[in-house]
């Protein structure tokens, strides 16, 4: 389980939020909500590590994550608004590339069939370059279905993916929360609404100025 504890977040100077507290248990799905600056995008780098908190503590299990980072991160996927895909490498040379940073060494049919699963059956071996944007981004999404980390860190997940991909993906979201993982995300897509969907608005953890 993934617990937020008084956690508050800054940039720069502004202190974006603060006071939140969190517990995303197995089996959840929430979709982080605010208004352009809230601090969306910046709470998810915070829960990855890769921000820095002003106060308060992640938690993963009812521990600290810094006192055994490695546990930590070995149990969460992020995906950001960059992919973290190299260009010159084709969809099954990145998927091996980057399995081999958390030192998994999947099989070939493994990963073809994430790559089939997300849509891109015929494209294993092209490199990222002559590929459209919503491709590269199926790539960085069949790293997740490879990874099979029990929580899942995504940053507006949906960009770039055509309208068949959307349908696809919160599918994805879906199945994942219903089989015991965690998805806390961040988009400007109007999710399908459902029993699992859960919302965390950041507007109620604004910092309150003196009057």
């Amino acid at each position: 389980m993934l617990s937020l504890e008084n956690l508050a977040v800054e940039r720069g100077d502004f202190r974006l939020f603060e006071a939140l507290n969190l517990e995303l248990p197995q089996g959840s799905l929430m979709q982080v909500v605010g208004p352009n600056g809230a601090g969306k995008t910046s709470l998810l780098a915070a829960v990855a590590g890769l921000l820095p908190m002003a106060q308060g503590r992640v938690c993963w299990n009812k521990r600290d994550v810094r006192q055994n980072r490695s546990a930590y991160v070995a149990n969460f996927s992020y995906l950001g608004h960059a992919a973290g895909l190299k260009a010159a490498l084709t969809p099954m040379e990145n998927l091996r590339f980057l399995m081999a940073l958390r030192s998994q060494q999947p099989s070939t049919a493994q990963m073809f069939m994430a790559l089939t699963e997300v849509g891109l059956s015929g494209y294993e071996h092209t490199p990222l370059i002559h590929l459209s944007a919503g491709q590269k981004r199926r790539v960085a999404l069949a790293r997740l279905r490879m990874e099979a980390s029990p929580l899942w860190i995504l940053d507006e997940p949906f960009t770039a993916i055509d309208r068949q991909g959307v349908v696809e993906l919160e599918q994805q979201l879906h199945q994942h929360a219903d089989s015991g993982g965690m998805v806390l995300f961040t988009t400007h897509h109007e999710m399908t609404p459902s029993r699992l969907l859960q919302a965390l608005d950041l507007t109620h953890f604004r910092v309150q100025e003196d009057l």
